[in-house]
């Protein structure tokens, strides 16, 4: 099919780049004209293992175009996905100015059907939103159809490629089954629903998610007063299979990035405008920022007064595979620590550029283990691979202190207090 995708951040070039290699025609449009032609050099404006590889591939087979011309775009398109922005707005809801400025982009330039399908997460009734929108400036027909992401950074194109799966939410049904044609060949189960049912799904799903989270967050804690350890509860949750082996059930500094605060906020204010009073998920939210704290408080009893003292920081990304800082705990963390005095030295394999604009007071570190030297205490905030391999008898040389304060439960307690560590993790003994 020839298709545009409005938008080139993390959804729109995941989405535009999977359905080239699909075998699609897709126009990629994005009004920002760096990022664009920067794209046509292959070069990715976000890190996402593997894409760079699948821009280059498709481009080459002429299979995707990015531009920052819409007109000539949706002149021959099929079907045309809204995948731009929803920051939330200060009061929690979903801001939507950048997906009703290109459902009126597509108004003003649509010469023929087409489905215009939604890809930013939205409240509900959006969709009917864009369809007003539309048909201030589009006089003739055209579809509007839902359909979420459920993608996770760092593994995206894999999610793509192999969903759990495809929900599609339309008035009509003739119009969804047009898009499920696309998603077809990838084997998943497809779901059609209404358009507000499929709205809701994604809210649903990104909050349930959430409250898995902060549920184990709060249960570790408990778990730290009693002596029990949270990650053998959390195996023997997932054994129950009403629970099952896929639960987030990781306990640690709560849960960041783009859409898990955004989508939560956003579901308690949907909840607010209804009357309806939303206590679990408040909590939710609730305990996330607690956690934060609670880790601050950590360092602080391993450490004593914070004032004048060197804190390395490994992880500054929300979580693994992806430099993706929005909302990250690392960042409030960090905050928290410059304010109450300390010197703090950051390591990231990836986020360390995301981080330069943010917080011009920290000092960053080329390795782990430079990062270390002379520091009187490691704090760990995202688990990536390396800090599970590196060589601990050289970190603890490096330290000042051997003392380690882990976000993440990346290390084996008993193993760390062998080497000689004083080691702090999240509900374990």
């Amino acid at each position: 099919m020839k298709i545009v995708v409005i938008g080139t951040g993390y959804v729109g070039l995941v989405q535009g780049v999977c359905l080239a290699e699909l075998g699609n025609d897709v126009t990629c449009v994005d009004i920002d004209n760096r990022k664009v032609e920067k794209l046509k050099r292959g070069i990715s404006p976000i890190y996402e293992p593997g894409i760079e590889e699948l821009i280059a591939k498709n481009l080459k087979a002429k299979r995707l175009v990015f531009t920052t011309k819409l007109s000539p775009s949706i002149a021959g398109a099929e079907i045309i996905f809204i995948a731009v922005g929803t920051p939330p707005a200060e009061d929690g809801s979903a801001d939507l100015k950048y997906v009703l400025a290109a459902a009126s982009d597509i108004g003003k330039n649509l010469k023929k059907y087409a489905v215009v399908v939604n890809k930013s997460t939205v409240p509900i009734g959006t969709g009917q939103l864009i369809k007003k929108t539309i048909a201030k400036f589009y006089k003739g027909k055209f579809d509007v159809v839902s359909n979420p992401e459920f993608l996770r950074e760092g593994s995206a194109l894999d999610d793509f490629m192999k969903p759990d799966r495809v929900v599609l939410g339309d008035s009509r049904s003739l119009a969804a089954k047009k898009v499920a044609k696309l998603y077809e060949v990838l084997g998943a189960p497809i779901l059609i629903t209404d358009l507000e049912t499929a709205e809701m799904i994604k809210y649903a799903s990104n909050s349930y998610l959430a409250t898995q989270i902060s549920f184990i967050n709060s249960l570790a804690n408990i778990c730290e007063s009693v002596g029990a350890n949270v990650e053998d509860v959390a195996r023997g949750m997932k054994l129950d299979g009403r629970i099952g082996p896929r639960a987030f059930l990781g306990a640690g500094i709560g849960y960041g990035g783009s859409c898990f605060p955004k989508d939560v906020q956003a579901l308690i204010k949907i909840a607010q405008e209804s009357k309806i009073h939303f206590s679990v998920l408040e909590e939710v939210e609730a305990v996330n920022k607690e956690q934060r704290q609670k880790f601050i408080l950590k360092i602080q009893k391993a450490l004593g007064p914070l004032r004048g003292k060197k804190i390395a920081v490994w992880g500054l990304a929300f979580k693994p595979k992806t430099d993706d800082v929005r909302d990250a705990p690392a960042i409030t963390i960090i905050e928290n620590l410059i304010n109450l005095g300390a010197r703090v030295t950051a390591f990231d394999p990836v986020a360390e550029e995301n981080v330069r604009r943010i917080l011009p007071a920290v000092k960053f570190s080329s390795d782990a283990l430079d990062a270390c030297r002379g520091a009187d205490a490691l704090a760990i905030c995202t688990e990536w691979d390396e800090f599970r391999q590196i060589d601990l008898a050289r970190v603890k040389k490096a330290l000042r202190r051997p003392i380690i304060i882990d976000g993440r439960n990346v290390y084996n307690p008993a193993t760390m207090r062998k080497i000689g560590f004083k080691y702090y993790s999240i509900g374990r003994p």
